[in-house]
Order: C-alpha cells, then structure tokens, then sequence
C-alpha cells in the first residue's frame, strides 16, 4: 500500500485560520475568486480539494457577519420600538 503523500500539511495546521480575522466585504470578495477558481477547472484534485475547504470556511465566514448584521439591526429596532412607545406613554400621560 503507497505511502501518503508527503507535502500533506499536519493535521494540526489549519490553512484557513486567517479567515477568522476578514470583514464580509473581504471574505465575499475571496469566495468569488475561489468559486471562479473551481469552476474553471484547471486545479488538480488536491487544489480542488484545498480550494472547496477554504470556500466552505470562506462562506461560514460571510454568514457570521449576516448573521451578527442582522442581530444587530433586529437590536435598533427592538430599541426604537421602546423608545417610542415610551414617548407615546409619556404624551399620553401629558
């Protein structure tokens, strides 16, 4: 049975740790290029493969920050519907 390939990185080595650290506007940007990437074609099987990983933590990514984007709006709202119903009390009360 053949050996694996040595220029596999280390399991413990994680290649898309530094995705943790983009804003949306740059994770998205990367994503496009890699599914660009992908769809050509031209990669080899463990390009393919590396490339989908990274896809996959790249859109993981973009979907924290909507996902944090859209707590945070929900959070104004639910604020500004405070604020004026307790204006409206306030008026009422005058």
């Amino acid at each position: 049975m053949p050996k694996p390939s040595q220029s596999s990185p280390p399991a413990s080595s994680d290649p898309n740790a530094d995705v943790a650290a983009l804003g949306y506007e740059e994770a998205r940007d990367e994503l496009v290029t890699v599914v660009a990437r992908l769809e050509a074609g031209a990669a080899t099987l463990e390009e393919s493969l590396a490339l989908w990983e990274r896809g996959e933590a790249l859109a993981t990514r973009c979907q924290e920050w909507l996902d944090g984007a859209r707590e945070r709006l929900s959070a104004v709202r639910d604020t500004a519907a405070r604020t004026t119903d307790t204006t409206d009390d306030d008026e009422e009360i005058r």
